[in-house]
């Protein structure tokens, strides 16, 4: 069950230049196991069945922030090819997703949390209990997407 609260931003949204190509730059955000390593957050992603990722792949996410750990769930929802990547986390209903737009230098890559059909009740007592509230969950969600997306630039140009 989810709930309307008007603290919760339905779109959370980060942007890096990268000088490598689409292609380049699509291996990496679609190589979830390798999520960790970019992520300050993700501590673990398990690509339910192994195999390659694509439209309706599931995961186990094994997520860290300070002492508190926990998991969620994911399936990829939109598998456009060195275009757009999402998956949505059954848990919160959050949609995580990563454009890529080629740019005269490289790749123009952006990486967004929508909430469009607000955010599961369990998981918005969870923010307040555990993180200190859905605001201070928000900004911190915010520093990890810069965090991620300096560090995929780092790796994509590498």
């Amino acid at each position: 069950m989810s709930t309307t609260n008007p603290d919760i931003d339905p779109l959370l949204e980060e942007s890096i230049e990268i000088t490598a190509p689409p292609e380049r730059v699509w291996q990496l955000v679609t190589d979830l196991p390798r999520m960790a390593s970019w992520s300050p957050e993700v501590a673990k992603t398990i690509v339910r069945g192994g195999g390659p990722v694509g439209l309706g792949t599931t995961t186990i996410n094994i997520n860290r922030r300070g002492l508190r750990v926990w998991p969620t769930r994911s399936k990829v929802i939109r598998f456009e090819p060195h275009t757009e990547f999402a998956f949505r986390i059954k848990d919160n209903k959050a949609i995580w997703s990563y454009s890529l737009a080629p740019t005269a230098a490289g790749t123009k890559l952006t990486q967004r949390r929508e909430m469009p059909d607000g955010m599961a009740g369990l998981a918005q007592g969870l923010q307040k209990v555990a993180f200190g509230g859905i605001g201070k969950y928000q900004d911190q969600a915010r520093v990890g997407m810069r965090e991620t997306l300096e560090r995929l630039k780092t790796d994509a140009e590498a």
